[in-house]
């Protein structure tokens, strides 16, 4: 078996005193690594001064070895604060308004994955296959065969992909999204993604096969795909389990005083819906005032990449809105929404969804969102919760026991809450039973064992045609 070689913008180094990463991008790297030999590179989350930047450190734990590169202060600035999160996460998220563009910055973007192929090549064998995460590193193919490796390479985007004229408003888009053509394997998270993809390449003058899983481009054919991002399914239910038992659950539970939970759950993102989120529960309040004083809404939400202004924006209109809910309805005794800026253990998490009666997980526009995976995974089958699903997640593809909602309308979604909080037991547990016996077909495990199953595929069609290409010009030159 060939070992794989995992590239992603971070690399999550298990602590040796701690416990294993919770993270989607970590529990997949486990998940694909569990059974063969692996390397995970990528940068270390610190920076530096550029003389010394680049120089890789490898850490061997659990069986696997992690390299790690620090970034320059500028490479940090250009590369992630810049083309990646200011150009390429909005216009990914369908969001071309948010985008600001500089040449600077791009050159710092492509400059980076340059420096990773740099830094990488050292560790790659003949042999080896290779798996990169994510839109930070979409030119790292191109710049891997640049320097002469063959190997199979396959890239998953864990963020969707818009529509082709969304596409091709990213200036100079050839270098970005146009070198996903170096890969063997692309991987979406639905098959609308897949299409878009495919659309933005035909547009480029790529040419398709009958089914429409691969194409020619530039004498290279790419399988393009969708694998739908999964989570440990079994794992997080049982985690669930034993963290309703807790001491912090308990704490929650009481602080409730037999009042139903409403929680949210999301990094601090204008992606996520949060400020709509907000207002379709005021709306809530507002259209069902027999609720009012019966439920709590809680809503935690980590802070992250504070340095980008878009953030800082966003955080105070959520600060505002909440303001504003509880201090027209808000009573001595009863808070409607408490908000918390601060991240929370798996242990905790999985406890706080157990104990939800709904789950509202509503982003504008989200490639998956594991969020609603992990709510499912972690109900009490005798009487679990309601997840309400933007019609905007991946997810929404997949768990069809969600009460789905457009998070844009306020109305549908105060009426989605009030359905939920109103949803007779038979129906919650018939709708709980179809969407877990998705995830348990379906975990993190099947999900990586189906990607590295189509890498090996994608190397295999290449060298058919080739053999077929090459049995006809011998046929052909008998006749001349």
């Amino acid at each position: 078996m060939p070992r794989l070689v995992v590239v992603s913008n971070r690399v999550a180094v298990p602590d040796p005193e701690g416990p294993r990463q919770a993270g989607g991008l970590a529990v997949a790297v486990n998940a694909a690594l569990k059974r063969r030999e692996g390397l995970w590179f990528g940068w270390s989350g610190a920076t530096c001064a550029d003389d010394i930047a680049y120089k890789p450190k490898v850490i061997e734990r659990r069986r696997r070895s992690f390299v790690t590169i620090d970034l320059s202060h500028t490479d940090y600035q250009e590369y992630y604060n810049g083309f990646a999160n200011r150009v390429l996460w909005p216009i990914l998220h369908y969001r071309v308004d948010l985008a600001e563009f500089t040449a600077v910055e791009l050159s710092g973007y492509l400059r980076v994955n340059s420096r990773f192929a740099d830094a990488l090549s050292g560790f790659i064998r003949p042999d080896d296959w290779i798996w990169v995460h994510d839109y930070h590193l979409l030119p790292l193919a191109k710049e891997l065969r640049a320097r002469g490796h063959d190997n199979p390479i396959g890239f998953f985007l864990h963020i969707p992909c818009p529509p082709s004229d969304i596409l091709l408003a990213l200036p100079q888009h050839a270098d970005t999204m146009g070198a996903l053509a170096h890969y063997d394997l692309v991987g979406t998270q639905t098959e609308h993604d897949a299409e878009n993809l495919r659309q933005y390449f035909e547009q480029q003058g790529a040419s398709f096969g009958r089914n429409r899983t691969s194409f020619d481009f530039d004498g290279r054919r790419v399988l393009l795909r969708a694998f739908p991002v999964a989570i440990a399914t079994g794992v997080y239910a049982r985690a669930a389990r034993n963290a309703i038992r807790s001491d912090f659950a308990a704490e929650v539970r009481e602080s409730l005083n037999g009042r139903k939970l409403i929680l949210g759950v999301d990094r601090l993102d204008y992606s996520k819906g949060i400020p709509q989120r907000i207002q379709g529960f005021g709306q809530f309040l507002d259209s069902y005032p027999q609720w009012r004083h019966h439920v709590t809404y809680l809503q935690v939400t980590p802070t992250s990449r504070s340095e980008v202004p878009e953030y800082a924006d966003i955080n105070q209109t959520v600060n505002e809105l909440v303001g504003q809910i509880n201090g027209r309805y808000g009573e001595p005794a009863w808070t409607p929404i408490r908000y918390v800026n601060r991240a929370y253990s798996r242990a905790s998490l999985a406890a706080l969804y157990r104990m939800a009666a709904v789950g509202l997980v509503t982003p504008l526009r989200d490639g998956m969102n594991l969020v609603a995976k992990e709510y499912v995974a972690a109900q009490d089958p005798e009487n679990p919760g309601v997840l309400v699903l933007s019609q905007f997640a991946g997810a929404a593809e997949e768990l069809d026991g969600a009460v789905v909602v457009n998070p844009l309308e306020s109305e549908a979604m105060a009426a989605a809450i009030d359905q939920a909080l109103h949803m007779p037991l038979p129906e919650r547990q018939a709708r709980y039973r179809r969407m877990y016996r998705h995830l348990a077909a379906n975990d993190i495990d099947r999900w990586a064992e189906r990607f590295l199953s189509a890498l090996a595929e994608s190397r295999q069609q290449p060298r058919l045609f080739d053999n077929l290409r090459q049995l006809f010009a011998a046929r052909a030159s008998l006749f001349f």
